[in-house]
């Protein structure tokens, strides 16, 4: 929602619209939540939680920030924000790799559903991928064992940190992107593809 008490340009409404708009597959549920209200005169955001097989594997939240004055860092007067996060696999953590792949899934989906052919593109990304690795210890410890089957006392996650602007108001296709992101991020197979069953790894 706006965050102020003024009548939000139509630029603004239209492009949240849009986001609204977009069509959204299965396993994400979105919700509205409380946007910054110091970035922009006019915010919007939306929160993403992403299902497998029942299971939460991976969260997200997207900004839309809106300036009519324009921002030079950002090189238009709107900017889309991004953080997401999911747990892995430990092994996976560890790949120094990681976060040149996390990063690719970010373009790659750009590149796709905004790319050259669109009537929407974007410019002026820019971002950071986190990997880390902690081990649980006492109580943590024992709740993990505590599980069936019994987790690992180590949790691995990956967070991805992004902006970017897009050229244009109609911000569905943008959408879409990012939920292609948060897809690739939680590990679910393409739409339409039924992924085999996957087994846990016993400690």
């Amino acid at each position: 929602m706006p965050t102020t008490l003024r009548t939000p340009p139509d630029v603004f409404t239209r492009a949240v619209e849009a986001l609204r708009s977009a069509p959204i597959r299965r396993e994400i549920s979105l919700e509205e939540v409380g946007a910054p209200t110091r970035l922009a005169p006019y915010a919007h955001a939306l929160g993403a939680t992403v299902l497998r097989d029942g299971e939460e594997v991976a969260t997200g939240r997207l900004i839309l920030l809106h300036d009519p004055a324009g921002h030079e860092a950002w090189h238009g007067t709107m900017r889309l924000v991004t953080y997401v996060t999911a747990e892995l696999e430990p092994e996976y953590a560890a790949d120094p790799l990681l976060p040149q792949v996390g990063w690719s899934w970010l373009v790659d989906a750009l590149d796709a559903h905004t790319g050259p052919g669109r009537e929407e593109g974007y410019t002026a990304i820019a971002g950071t991928v986190t990997q880390t690795l902690s081990t649980r210890f006492g109580d943590l410890a024992r709740v993990a064992e505590s599980e069936e089957p019994p987790g690992s006392p180590t949790a691995a996650d990956l967070e991805i940190r992004a902006s970017w602007t897009p050229l244009g108001a109609n911000l569905a296709d943008h959408m879409l992107a990012w939920c292609t992101l948060l897809a690739s991020t939680a590990g679910l197979p393409p739409e339409g593809v039924t992924a085999l069953p996957t087994r846990r790894k016993e400690s």
